[in-house]
């Protein structure tokens, strides 16, 4: 379903050296790895939001950043995102928030068609359109904001949903919500997930298979059973708080 091939990009300092991952269809898949070392950066280039410095990305056999303009138009309409903080527009109704997950010309219609998949996207996040479908964000909690993000990820019917940090700024009941529902979303819609998140105990609950990224490089692919299992001191550190605690004195200890 998608494939990153030899991804590299870089800004003051390389930042993506080399990235290579296929992700298979109906799969989730999180990409877990310390702060600042890619993986929001690789999940943009997913669908050109990212033009990597070298490389490309493939969407079901199409190149992103090698074909032409209707092509990677064509692609985005299979790729629904979900940005961390949500991202809504403040001054947009939940109504008209959700619409910018559809195409242009379909939401400048605000038809009954519109509507309806507006409302059942909302109710396929657990929301009730008649009771916030006018609100504006700033009436929503946190949780709920979140859900209208995915809902506005998901009217669109997207093959591939992309999330970065999902559950970031959630309180642990509001992150646990958010994690049934992205495991209930692939499952009902047959979408392919990708997951940035820094929260592991969430990745290894939704995810088939969990990739690190450490450096630029990917560390690890595998199962979540493999990840908890590996003896690799960078892949523990995630999996094992202690072992965590030891690395992060290593660090402070090396010159």
């Amino acid at each position: 379903m998608i494939e990153y091939r030899d991804i590299h990009k870089a800004y003051d300092a390389p930042v993506l050296s080399g990235v290579s991952l296929r992700v298979d269809p109906g799969e989730c898949i999180s990409i877990v790895g310390p702060s600042g070392t890619g993986k929001s950066v690789l999940l943009k280039t997913t669908n050109g939001l990212l033009r990597p410095d070298q490389g490309d990305v493939f969407i079901e056999g199409e190149s992103v950043f090698g074909s032409g303009r209707r092509t990677l138009e064509r692609i985005r309409r299979k790729v629904g995102y979900v940005f961390q903080y949500a991202a809504l527009f403040d001054s947009m109704s939940v109504y008209e928030n959700v619409c910018h997950g559809l195409p242009e010309e379909e939401a400048r219609r605000r038809s009954p068609e519109v509507l309806r998949r507006v409302c059942e996207a909302l109710e396929d996040v657990n929301l009730e359109p008649a009771q916030i479908l006018n609100d504006l964000p700033a009436k929503l909690s946190g949780g709920m904001r979140k859900r209208v993000g995915l809902a506005r990820a998901i009217v669109g019917r997207p093959r591939i949903v992309l999330y970065d940090e999902p559950v970031t700024g959630l309180d642990p009941v509001n992150s646990a919500v958010v994690s049934l529902l992205i495991t209930e979303i692939q499952e009902r819609l047959k979408v392919t997930s990708v997951v940035v998140t820094h929260d592991i105990e969430q990745a290894l609950g939704i995810s088939q298979r969990i990739s690190l990224l450490d450096r630029g490089k990917l560390r690890f692919v595998g199962t979540p059973g493999e990840f908890r299992e590996s003896q690799d001191p960078v892949v523990r550190a995630f999996a094992n708080r202690q072992a965590a605690a030891d690395m992060a004195v290593k660090i402070m200890e090396e010159p």
